[in-house]
C-alpha cells in the first residue's frame, strides 16, 4: 500500500489517464464494431503483425502473469513457475508455428468461419449444430470461470494499492472492462491489448532491473536464496511452515519457517510442463490467426510473439523469487503472495511510476477479461442464437444479443471472484485446462487428420472437457501418481477419443475431405 496521501494521489492519476486512453480507444472504435458482427467479432480480417502478436499474448496471459506467476515463485520457489513458464513458451512457439497459418486459410475456405465453435462446426459439415451447440458451452463455462479471475486480480490489485476495499474494487473492475468491450468490440480490443502488451513487458523489465539492484544483483540474491530448502532447485519445491488454522506462513524472530523441501519428480515436470498444450484450445489466442489480414505476415507475428512472451516470463518469476529476497515476512498467504510485484513497485519507486507499473497491471488485466467476455459473447450470440435458435437473425439483434451476454458473464465473473482469498493462479489452471482439452486435441486432429470425423469430433469435446472436472475434483485429491495437472491426462483422454470414435463410425462425408484436401494442398497467400 503506497505511505502517504500525496503519493496514492499521484498514481492514482497516472492509472486514470492511462483508463481514459483506453476507454478513448473503445470509443474510436465504436461506429466501426456496430456495422457487422463480422467486424464486432473479428474486425474484419484486418490485423497486422504487430497487432496480431502483441495482442494475442497480452489477452493470453492476463493478471497471472503479474501477478498469479511471480508469486507462485515468492511461495514455494523456482521449480513450479519455472516449468510451468516453459511449457508456456515452447506451447506459444509450436502452436504459433503449426496451427496459425492451417488455421486463417481454413477458417476463410469453411464459409467464413469467424469463431472457433463455427470453424469446428463448418470443418465436419455439422448440419445438426451439434459440435457448434457443446463447443459453445464449453466456451461459457470456462470463459466465465476466466473472467472470474481477472476480476479477482482487479479487486487484489486496487485493494492492495490503494487499502480499498477487495470487493468494490473487483465490482468496479468488472463494471469498466464491460463497457469498454462493449463500445469498441474485437478491433478495441486488440488495439487496447497492443497498447496494454507494450505497458505489460516494461512494468516487467522495469521492476525486474530495479529490483535486482535492490537485492544487491543476481548472484547474492540467489546466494541468499539458496538458505530456503528446495526454493531455487529445479528438482524440489519449497514447502512455507503454515499454521493449519489461519493458512498464513509461521514466522519466528522476522525468519518466515519453511519446512524440509518437497520432492519435484519427473512426473510432476512433465505434468507441469503440460501447461503448454492448452495454447492449441485457447479461443482468444487463435481468433488473433483468424483475424490477420494476410496468411504471410504470421511468420513475423510469430517472432515477435515468442520474444515478447520469453522475456515477459522470465521477469515475470524472478520478480517473484527477489520478491522473497527483499521482503521475506511480508506476504503470507499464497493468496497475498500474488500482491509481490505490488509490494516491490510501491517500496521502490516515485509514485508516478508507480502508477505506470500499476497500469501495466490493470493492462493484463483488461487486455484478458475483454477477450474473454468478447469471445463468450460470440458463442452466444453467433454460434447458439443465430447459429443453432434463429438462423435469420438481422446483425442487429445479434449485435444485441452478444451485449446482453457480456453483462451476463460480467455478472456470473463478479460472483467467481467475490471470495477475497481466492488465488488467481488456481483459477486460471482450471479454465485453461478446460480449454485446452476441449479444444487443444479437436483443434489440432481438425487441421491435420483427414480421417476425423464428426462423431469423434463431438466425443473428443465431451471427454476432454468432462475429463477435466473429473480429475480435478475425484482423482487429483487422492496425491502421488494422481496428483498430476488436469490438463495433461483429460488431453490424451480426448486424443483417445476422436482417434477411436472416428475409426469406428463412418469416414466423413465427401464434400469435408474435399475441403480439407483443399486447404491442405494451398501454399499461397488468402487475403
Amino acid at each position: 500500500m503506497i505511505q502517504t496521501t500525496g503519493g496514492a494521489i499521484q498514481t492514482l492519476i497516472t492509472m486514470v489517464f492511462y483508463i481514459i486512453l483506453v476507454l478513448l480507444i473503445g470509443v474510436y472504435y465504436s461506429k466501426r464494431a456496430s456495422t457487422s458482427s463480422d467486424e464486432f467479432f473479428i474486425g474484419g480480417r484486418s490485423l497486422g503483425p504487430w497487432v496480431s502478436a502483441m495482442s494475442a499474448e497480452a489477452s493470453d496471459m492476463s493478471g497471472w502473469l503479474l501477478m498469479g506467476l511471480p508469486g507462485v515463485a515468492y511461495w514455494c520457489g523456482l521449480a513450479d513457475a519455472f516449468w510451468t513458464a516453459l511449457g508456456l513458451g515452447v506451447g506459444t512457439y509450436i502452436n504459433w508455428l503449426i496451427v496459425a497459418k492451417p488455421l486463417r486459410r481454413y477458417t476463410q475456405k469453411a464459409g467464413n468461419a469467424i469463431t472457433i465453435p463455427d470453424f469446428f462446426s463448418k470443418r465436419y459439415g455439422d448440419n445438426k449444430r451439434a459440435i457448434l451447440f457443446i463447443s459453445s458451452l464449453v466456451i461459457l463455462i470456462f470463459f466465465a470461470v476466466y473472467t472470474g479471475s481477472c476480476f479477482a486480480a482487479g479487486g487484489k490489485l486496487f485493494g492492495t494499492l490503494f487499502g480499498l476495499d477487495y470487493r468494490l474494487m473487483m465490482f468496479l473492475t468488472a463494471i469498466f472492462i464491460m463497457v469498454y468491450t462493449l463500445l469498441g468490440g474485437f478491433l478495441a480490443v486488440c488495439m487496447s491489448d497492443f497498447v496494454q502488451g507494450i505497458i505489460m513487458i516494461g512494468a516487467l523489465i522495469l521492476v525486474f532491473a530495479v529490483g535486482l539492484t535492490h537485492a544487491g544483483g543476481w548472484g547474492a540474491m540467489m546466494d541468499n536464496l539458496h538458505s530456503i530448502p528446495g526454493f531455487v532447485e529445479f528438482f524440489g519445491i519449497a514447502q512455507p511452515d503454515a499454521d493449519p488454522a489461519t493458512g498464513q506462513q509461521i514466522v519466528q524472530n522476522g525468519i518466515p519457517l519453511f519446512k524440509e523441501a518437497g520432492a519435484y519428480g519427473i512426473i510432476t515436470v512433465v505434468s507441469t510442463l503440460s501447461w503448454g498444450l492448452g495454447y492449441f484450445g485457447m479461443p482468444q489466442v487463435l481468433l488473433r490467426f483468424v483475424a490477420i489480414r494476410k496468411v504471410n505476415e504470421l511468420t513475423r507475428a510469430r517472432r515477435i510473439a515468442i520474444i515478447w512472451v520469453a522475456v515477459s516470463l522470465f521477469a515475470a518469476v524472478v520478480i517473484g523469487l527477489m520478491g522473497r529476497e527483499l521482503y521475506p515476512d511480508a506476504l503470507l498467504t499464497g493468496s497475498a503472495s500474488e500482491s509481490v510485484i505490488i509490494l516491490i513497485s510501491t517500496t521502490i519507486f516515485h509514485p508516478v511510476v508507480i502508477g505506470v507499473i500499476m497500469a501495466g497491471i490493470l493492462a493484463a488485466i483488461m487486455s484478458s477479461s475483454d477477450s474473454y467476455l468478447l469471445a463468450a459473447s460470440s458463442a452466444v450470440a453467433k454460434d447458439l442464437y443465430q447459429g443453432i435458435f434463429k438462423k435469420d437473425a438481422s446483425e442487429r439483434n445479434i449485435l444485441f444479443v452478444s451485449r446482453l451476454t457480456l453483462l451476463a458473464i460480467t455478472i456470473f465473473g463478479v460472483v467467481i471472484a467475490f471470495d477475497p482469498n481466492s488465488v488467481i493462479f488456481q483459477i486460471v489452471s482450471f479454465a485453461w485446462a478446460g480449454f485446452g482439452a476441449a479444444f487443444g486435441p479437436l483443434m489440432l486432429f481438425s487441421l491435420f487428420w483427414r480421417r476425423a470425423n464428426i462423431q469423434g469430433a463431438i466425443a473428443g469435446l465431451v471427454a476432454g472437457a468432462a475429463m477435466v472436472f473429473v480429475w480435478k475434483f475425484t482423482i487429483r485429491p487422492m496425491g502421488g501418481i494422481w496428483g498430476i495437472y488436469e490438463l495433461l491426462p483429460a488431453f490424451l483422454v480426448s486424443c483417445i477419443a476422436i482417434v477411436a470414435v472416428s475409426l469406428a463410425t463412418k469416414p466423413p462425408k465427401q464434400e469435408v475431405t474435399d475441403l480439407f484436401d483443399e486447404v491442405r494442398a494451398m501454399k499461397g497467400e488468402v487475403v
